[in-house]
């Protein structure tokens, strides 16, 4: 069995790659080809700290492999491990340091989902937050449509990241305040900690797509039910865990979110719902196995093929 360190999987893994990956384990999972294992934790506070560890995974057979996620949390630091195995033999193919992994897959399942649900037109990318992932979706959405404008909005750090992306990729980039950004945004992606939402819904333009991915507490949430009501579609990655895990969905009050206007992103890649130009459409990720096994089972593979 292999060890694939932080470094190695930092020199493998590219977003444009990743996000093909994802959008093909996406793809086998709405045709019935996988199947997920639950994110499952046990917490405990032990003297002054908080200490947790979780586990999750996914079957991919159409990959050939199988695999587990286990991290542990203490005092909200963070630290990944992926075990793959091979769907034929059942041998252990590999363990990964997933720390790097874990920052790309969240925003590339979320362009994933941008490619497939925003509208093609989409000008202004509107962020917030401004840490690693919030980094890190820019450089994954960017490229995705001609965005003209980029607007950031955070608590700390707007400015330096509107600075950075503008540098880098050539594009206006500004901090803004958070009805702004809500109210002019085509594509809208929260990256924060947020435990109550963000901006008002109702600020949000027809034909916008919103994608929130900031958390996995049911107990928090970035979205109201302003928004959430006026969506004419709810993308997830997974109901099961949606439901289990998504603040938006435990907080939101009784009827706001109907279920005929939810539907999972591999069955919208395999089978794309008809919308008006002027719908709104939300995303909501909590994190799921299929996208750490799946982007793992691609680092294994290319170093393979480089051997």
């Amino acid at each position: 069995m292999q060890l694939i360190t932080e470094a190695q999987v930092r020199a493998t893994l590219k977003l444009p790659e990743a996000v093909a990956a994802l959008h093909e384990a996406f793809l086998q999972h709405g045709r019935g080809q996988g199947a997920m294992l639950a994110r499952g934790r046990a917490a405990v506070q032990h003297e002054d700290k908080a200490l947790i560890v979780s586990a999750m995974g996914a079957a991919l057979p159409g990959s050939d492999v199988l695999g587990t996620k286990v991290y542990s949390s203490i005092n909200g630091q963070f630290q990944f491990v992926i075990t793959l195995f091979s769907a034929t033999t059942g041998l252990p193919l590999a363990t990964l340091e997933a720390n790097e992994l874990t920052r790309l897959r969240t925003a590339a399942a979320t362009a994933v989902a941008t490619d497939a649900l925003a509208g093609a037109d989409a000008k202004v990318l509107a962020i917030f937050g401004a840490g690693t992932q919030a980094k890190a979706h820019a450089e994954a959405l960017l490229p995705l449509r001609g965005f003209e404008r980029v607007l950031v909005c955070a608590r700390s750090g707007g400015a330096a990241l509107a600075a950075e992306l503008s540098t880098a990729h050539g594009i206006p980039a500004e901090a803004v305040d958070a009805a702004t950004a809500a109210a002019a945004g085509d594509v809208i992606v929260t990256c924060t900690r947020a435990m109550e939402p963000l901006f008002d819904g109702k600020l949000v333009k027809p034909g916008a797509f919103v994608a929130a991915v900031g958390s996995s507490k049911p107990v928090a949430r970035e979205l109201d039910d302003a928004l959430l009501s006026r969506a004419a579609l709810i993308a997830v990655e997974w109901l099961p865990a949606a439901e289990g895990e998504a603040g938006e969905f435990k907080r939101a009050a009784p009827g706001v979110i109907q279920p005929e206007r939810v539907a999972e992103l591999g069955a919208l890649l395999n089978k794309p719902r008809l919308r008006a130009a002027s719908d709104i459409t939300v995303y909501k990720s909590v994190g799921i196995g299929l996208e750490d096994v799946a982007l793992a089972q691609l680092v294994f593979q290319r170093l393979q093929e480089a051997a």
